[in-house]
């Protein structure tokens, strides 16, 4: 199994639990949210996760940016790295993330800012500068 592989398999586990639930926000209603509009309730047959709804919805698309790692053409990376931007609510929408899927997201931005075949490198750094890293510019820090 290679690296990429690999983290694709780490997010598919971190991620497992969340996705087997019923979201408390569908991607669909996180778009509304993003649009100052009121999230939609949870449809199973609107909210299949199927390509056509991620292509809609740009929503944590790892697998995807990390099987299309250098190839041109696709605004669904660029996508998935605009989504992993500071939040601009409150609670921020991506408050709920636990320890190993905060992790997961640095790892894949981590290739995303530093493989040599990203297309994405600066954005992938913006992003972790403004909220991934340790001491990020725009992430509020615990008190001490």
């Amino acid at each position: 199994m290679n690296d990429l592989t690999a983290l694709i398999e780490r997010a598919r586990v971190a991620f497992r639990a969340s996705a087997a639930a019923e979201p408390a926000l569908t991607l669909r209603g996180g778009a509304a949210l993003d649009s100052y509009d009121t999230p939609p309730a949870h449809e199973p047959e609107l909210d299949q996760a199927s390509d056509a709804y991620l292509e809609t919805y740009l929503p944590l698309l790892i697998d995807y940016a990390l099987r299309h790692l250098g190839e041109p053409g696709s605004m669904l990376t660029e996508a998935l790295l605009w989504s992993l931007r500071p939040p601009d609510r409150e609670p921020p929408r991506l408050g709920s993330l636990s320890a190993e899927q905060e992790a997961v997201i640095v790892a894949v931005l981590d290739v995303l800012a530093f493989d040599a075949r990203s297309l994405d490198r600066e954005l992938a750094m913006q992003v972790l500068e403004e909220y991934w890293v340790p001491g990020a510019l725009y992430r509020k820090q615990p008190p001490p």
